[in-house]
Formats: C-alpha cells, sequence, structure tokens
C-alpha cells in the first residue's frame, strides 16, 4: 500500500516573524525522528530553501505564482510530494502580502491553490492582547484561507505568554500550539539579503541542533502533525524521447561564492541530458572538460579575496569563454565574469571575459520580479522571447568598456545591467543580473543543451 504523504505551510506576518525559525525547525525535526521530508519554498529564494534543503537531507523546491502557471505549480508540488511522509512548505513576506492589494501571488493563495492548511507564526515582541487582532484579521481577510493554528514567537516572559494564549484562544478559536522564547542570540545569522547561506556558515550544524531542540521544546508536534492534510501525490512520468541524445557535461561553479541554483534548474538541465560537474571556483585550478558551464549567482564579494587569489582558475574560465564554450550566467556569476569588483577600496580582479568594474552599494540595486523580452541575438533564447525572472542585487557598475549593441534583452519590468538593458554577450557567453526558473522557463534549458550540443558536434 503507497505511504500517505501529509503536509502542512509555515507562514507568518511579516518578513522577520520567525517562520524560518519553525519551518526549518520543524522540517527537521520531522526528518531525524519521524519520516521522510520534501520540503517546498514560496516565493523566489535560495537562501531559505538552502536552509531547508540541509534541514530534511532533500532537495527543496521553489513554488512561484508569478513565475510558474499554477499547472506547473500544482505538477511540481504532486510529483515532488510522491514517495514521502510529509511535506512542509515556507511562505514568504507575510501571509497575504503579493504583488498588489488583492495579494496577487501571496502565500495564500498558494496555501489554497495546495490545499495546504497554514501555521501562522506572530513576532510577539512588545506586545500582548494585539496579537489576537491580528490573527483574527487574518482569519476574517480571507475565510478560504485555513488557518490552523498559531505559533507565538519572542515570548518574553510567562505572563506574557499566558495573556497572548488566552487572548487567542479566546477570539480566534485556534489553537495556540507552540511558544519560542525570546532567545539570547539569532540562530540564524543575517546579511542584508536575509539569512547568511548555510554554504558560508561554519555554525550550520549547531544551529540545525540548536533548532531541533527549540521546536521539540516549546512546540506541540503531536498536535501539529493532527493539524497536516493529506497531501494528493502522483509519480513522474518517465520522459520518452524517440532518440537518445549525447550527453553533454555542463559544470556549474557550486562553492561558497556561488550557491544560487534551484533545484529545478539542475533537474531540468539533467532531464533535456545533462551531466552535471560541481566546480569550486576558489580552489581548483582550472575548468575540466566540459561542453557548458552555468554560473549561478551568490555572494562572490564576500569571497572576493579568494576568487581573485586563484588567477590560473580565472585564466583558465576567461580562454574557454573566447575559445566559444556556451556559458550562462546569472547575478553573481554575471559579476564573476567582469573584469573586477572594488570593496572598501580594493579592487579584487574577476574573470575579465566583460570590460565591467564592479562595486557594491549599501543600498538594493534592484529587488523584485522582473520581465524581460529578447531583442538581440544571443547564444541561447529565440528573439521575442519573453521571459518572467527575478532579481536581487546590491552590486553597481563603476565602469563598463562596453555598449548597447553587447546587450540582448529589454526589461519590461526590473533594473536589469544599465539603462533598462541586460544580456551581455559575447561569443557563447551570455551574463544578466535576471535569476530564471525551468518550471516556468522551458526554453532556457531547452536552449542551454541546445547550444553545448551544437558547440560539441563543432569540435
Amino acid at each position: 500500500m503507497e505511504k500517505q504523504t501529509r503536509g502542512i505551510m509555515v507562514a507568518g506576518l511579516a518578513g522577520g516573524s520567525g517562520k524560518s525559525v519553525v519551518s526549518v525547525g520543524l522540517t527537521a525535526l520531522l526528518a531525524r525522528e519521524y519520516g521522510k521530508v520534501v520540503p517546498f519554498k514560496k516565493g523566489p529564494d535560495y537562501i531559505d530553501a538552502g536552509w531547508m534543503q540541509l534541514a530534511a537531507q532533500s532537495c527543496c523546491y521553489n513554488l512561484d505564482p508569478f513565475l510558474m502557471s499554477e499547472e506547473a505549480i500544482v505538477h511540481s508540488f504532486t510529483t515532488r510530494s510522491h514517495g514521502a511522509d510529509f511535506v512542509v512548505a515556507e511562505g514568504n513576506r507575510g501571509l497575504y502580502d503579493g504583488v498588489n492589494a488583492d495579494g496577487g501571488y501571496s502565500s495564500a493563495e498558494l496555501a489554497k491553490s495546495l490545499g495546504l492548511p497554514v501555521l501562522l507564526v506572530v513576532n510577539c515582541s512588545k506586545t500582548t492582547r494585539t496579537v489576537a487582532a491580528m490573527v483574527l484579521g487574518c482569519m476574517k481577510l480571507d475565510p478560504d484561507v485555513n488557518i490552523c493554528g498559531v505559533i507565538l514567537n519572542q515570548i518574553a516572559t510567562k505572563r506574557q505568554k499566558d495573556i497572548i494564549t488566552e487572548a487567542v484562544e479566546k477570539y480566534t478559536g485556534l489553537p495556540v500550539l507552540g511558544t519560542i522564547p525570546r532567545l539570547k542570540t539569532d540562530i540564524f545569522p543575517m546579511r542584508h539579503l536575509g539569512m547568511i547561506p548555510h554554504q558560508e556558515y561554519q555554525g550550520s550544524d549547531d544551529a540545525l541542533a540548536l533548532l531541533v531542540e527549540t521546536v521539540r521544546d516549546n512546540i506541540d508536534l503531536g498536535k501539529i502533525m493532527e493539524k497536516m492534510v493529506d497531501v494528493p501525490t502522483q509519480a513522474k512520468q518517465p520522459v520518452m524521447q524517440n532518440k537518445v541524445e549525447e550527453t553533454v557535461k555542463i559544470g556549474i561553479l557550486r562553492d561558497a561564492a556561488f550557491q544560487f541554483y534551484y533545484s529545478e534548474n539542475l533537474e531540468a538541465l539533467e532531464r533535456a541530458g545533462a551531466e552535471i560537474v560541481p566546480i569550486n571556483a576558489m580552489t581548483e585550478q582550472s575548468l575540466p572538460e566540459l561542453d557548458g558551464l552555468y554560473i549561478g549567482g551568490g555572494f562572490p564579494e564576500t569571497s572576493a579575496r579568494e576568487l581573485a587569489a586563484n588567477e590560473q582558475f580565472r585564466q583558465s574560465l576567461k580562454q574557454a569563454a573566447e575559445n566559444g564554450l556556451p556559458i550562462y550566467a546569472e547575478c553573481g556569476g554575471l559579476i564573476y565574469l567582469g573584469e573586477s569588483i572594488e570593496l572598501d577600496g580594493q579592487q579584487y580582479s574577476l574573470a575579465g571575459v566583460f570590460p565591467i568594474h564592479f562595486g557594491m552599494s549599501k543600498k538594493p540595486q534592484a529587488h523584485g520580479y522582473s520581465i524581460f523580452t529578447v531583442t538581440g541575438e544571443n547564444p541561447f533564447y529565440p528573439l521575442g522571447t519573453t521571459i518572467k525572472g527575478h532579481e536581487f542585487r546590491y552590486s553597481t557598475i563603476n565602469k563598463w568598456g562596453g555598449c548597447d549593441k553587447d546587450l540582448s534583452v529589454s526589461m519590461e519590468r526590473g533594473t536589469g545591467f544599465i539603462d533598462k538593458k541586460d544580456g551581455l554577450t559575447k561569443n557563447n557567453v551570455f551574463a544578466l543580473y535576471t535569476h530564471v526558473h525551468a518550471d516556468g522557463t522551458s526554453e532556457w534549458a531547452e536552449g542551454l543543451i541546445s547550444r553545448c550540443r551544437k558547440t560539441k558536434a563543432k569540435g
């Protein structure tokens, strides 16, 4: 008999509510002691998803109603949940926060699409009875959202806990399923875009252990498991091909500097016939034999010294680009392909594929969803293609030695590289600030694999 998968969404009243503490801790505890967990993260997010993946020891998948159709979301959820004991989905921002006043593309809308109950996490700092009013407002705003219980976070005293618990249960009828005390130190180290990626954090194992202990001691896991619902799942259907295409080797830079890869993107490449080759840009001396290279985002600025010191690898990559190796680079990958980056008055050399000198601002230079249309020749996307994605960057363009003809896409929404344009193109290299999600952009994997095969065939 096939096992029954049970699921729940963890959401908050706002960013910083503590939903990551609950979702990552809950995922880790379930995975360690109760069975297989498949985690999901709502929205364009790599860092929280990375922590969820580490907690579950299983790929975390992103479900984004802006980037993906509802059909694609439901298919991803039902097929990737297949065989799991539990699924835990983490929302983003506030429960009802979307791209407009109607809450379009919000965590609430996603919960309804998936039929998941919502465990609502509330930051209770400097408040008591008002928490009940906020929870009641969430219930009344959309009665179709199934809020199944409340977790109180940042509780300072027993008196505060007792008053809030009594008020929430009296006025909303919802059970308080956990109260997390105010901790002396942050479990998750923070930086400008939120939590530090676990790949950069030396204490990630200790952080997970503390999260498991915190969740075990402060929430009613039994009652939360009772609130979970049965999740309909379906096995993935094998891809039937008329002929077997030759495998291509695609390298990905995957280290402390470059960590932003959707699991879906790597799976899409593998389905299309790629063998994925992880590469550490800070320790390896040169690129291995490859048919293509995918450089995702990350924080090259925090590893600039190490990246600059590995001159042999940088020269190897630059030579490969000049020789025509297909290279697709996003955000941090774009930065790495530049000439240099300036940090605190110090210049750090980069790969030098494009004549760009970067800097860093203390304020976001682009942050949110983006849409671009392909307006110029490039190695991967057909002319006229319109793509949805997202941008997250603090980097600045201090100096650029190129011109408009080097840019192959126009931004309909978002900032892009410069003057609402993006998509730097040279030989078989294509680099831009926008990140794409393969489940919403079938052209991405198809274009990359196709170019790799054509280039390989030419020798």
